[in-house]
């Protein structure tokens, strides 16, 4: 008779380690050195003696889970909001702005330099670290059980919806809706078929943008308008994912040096006002645009560096991927008055330097791309040859990468600035100046 083996499933205990963390990575994970290799722990600072447990050891580097804080750091402060730890929305409430600030400086000084010899970032470029984002979409979803409505962001790697009564990064105007908002929407008869509603804070007041999933009957719109005429919302229904039906006649602005830039609730804007506006003037100073400047701004959007740049230089060319903002950043120039400013839907992978409007080169390039780059246009960039490139970037590896190239062509990084757009969350967003020799 056959006889099969079953080995007994072997009994481990994880070990309990002790640590010395010494520093702090961008995504608010505390590093400590164990067996020759980095060991990322969230929710430790630097400074702090941990005892942790291993929860994911790979060949270069391992994942720990704290189990006791030995001591705690001077920089350890109390979160502000209540959903800290469960929201995946932000992941360094527990540390203070100034120690954010200064991991995310020394991240992007070693991704722009070498391990030996880190670049100098020459400014930490920020606004108020609460009250800032004046944009955020929050999950929506029914639970038939309890019979309530959920309304909130996702939990930390998780798709489960965090169910927000605060959030102390939102403007203040989007954060007093959440309640009222709340109420609102589960008063509707259709509230088991929402999917997310958009709020976004223009400088001409607050707006809503609601994805329903199916028709919403009389009652429901009147409803919801009942609640935009009480709270000043201007509201957008969005029955589909490419439909967007305006219920009032007012345009969402916002303002960039100076100047007012219409756009639509699905449009990209900053989500940081004021780290957009000092951003906006330091590309401008760095560049040193003169009177009689031709400048280049790719990856434009609807205008946002395009429209200053074109109050100081002698012309402009913005260039845009999606023929949409391309047309709003016409819109925006004849709103502006400005007569020196040409907008081109392109393709920004194809070679530039050959379109009729590139004939006459450009004394100086603005570029700000999307988290992926713009590996496949620096040199078209570089083919012409301006004396100065400031790279805007949401992705310092990406910028690190792209840099590559300019450095190569000979020209020399003489800028480099931190942008704390995103306080208290993992995202590191920059600038960069490059002169040619």
């Amino acid at each position: 008779m056959a006889q099969f083996y079953s080995a007994k499933r072997r009994v481990t205990t994880r070990q309990i380690i002790t640590v010395n963390v010494s520093d702090l990575d961008p995504f608010g994970q505390g590093v400590a050195r164990h067996n020759g290799k980095a060991l990322f722990i969230p929710g430790a600072l630097p400074g702090e003696q941990v005892e942790v447990t291993i929860t994911d050891d790979k060949r270069h580097f391992a994942q720990a889970k704290v189990k006791r804080r030995l001591n705690e750091s001077p920089q350890r402060v109390v979160p502000a909001c209540p959903h800290f730890g469960v929201c995946g929305g932000c992941q360094q409430q527990h540390a203070s702005i100034e120690l954010q600030q200064q991991a995310k400086s020394r991240a992007l000084a070693r991704m722009m330099g070498t391990r030996d010899h880190p670049a100098l970032v020459n400014e930490i470029i920020s606004a108020s670290p609460w009250g800032y984002r004046r944009r955020a979409r929050l999950g929506l979803n029914f639970q038939p059980k309890s019979q309530t409505l959920q309304m909130g962001f996702r939990k930390s790697q998780d798709r489960e919806l965090v169910n927000i009564h605060h959030c102390p990064v939102l403007v203040p105007q989007l954060e007093a809706l959440l309640e009222p908002l709340r109420e609102c929407l589960s008063a509707l008869k259709g509230v088991r078929r929402l999917g997310h509603v958009e709020l976004v804070f223009a400088d001409n007041g607050p707006l809503m943008v609601l994805r329903h999933l199916d028709a919403l009957d009389d009652d429901d719109r009147k409803k919801l308008e009942h609640f935009s005429h009480s709270f000043g919302v201007a509201l957008y229904l969005a029955p589909d994912g490419e439909t967007l039906i305006a219920l009032g006649d007012d345009e969402p602005c916002y303002h960039s040096d100076g100047l007012r830039l219409t756009f639509s609730p699905r449009d990209f804007i900053q989500v940081n006002d004021g780290v957009n506006q000092q951003m906006v003037a330091r590309a401008i100073e760095w560049l040193n645009i003169q009177p009689g400047d031709r400048v280049l701004d790719l990856f434009c959007g609807m205008g946002n560096f395009t429209l200053p740049l074109a109050t100081r230089a002698a012309s402009v060319v913005g260039v845009e991927g999606v023929a949409a903002l391309v047309a709003k950043g016409e819109d925006n120039a004849q709103c502006n008055s400005l007569k020196n400013v040409t907008f081109f839907h392109e393709n920004l992978e194809d070679d530039v330097t050959r379109q009729p409007w590139a004939a006459r080169g450009f004394d100086k390039i603005l570029l700000d791309p999307a988290r992926a780059g713009a590996p496949g246009v620096m040199q078209h960039v570089i083919a012409l040859a301006p004396t100065s490139v400031v790279y805007v970037s949401c992705n310092p590896s990406t910028l690190a990468r792209d840099s590559e190239a300019l450095l190569a062509a000979g020209y020399q990084l003489r800028q480099l600035a931190m942008l704390d757009m995103f306080p208290h969350t993992g995202h590191l967003e920059s600038m960069a100046l490059f002169e040619r020799n």
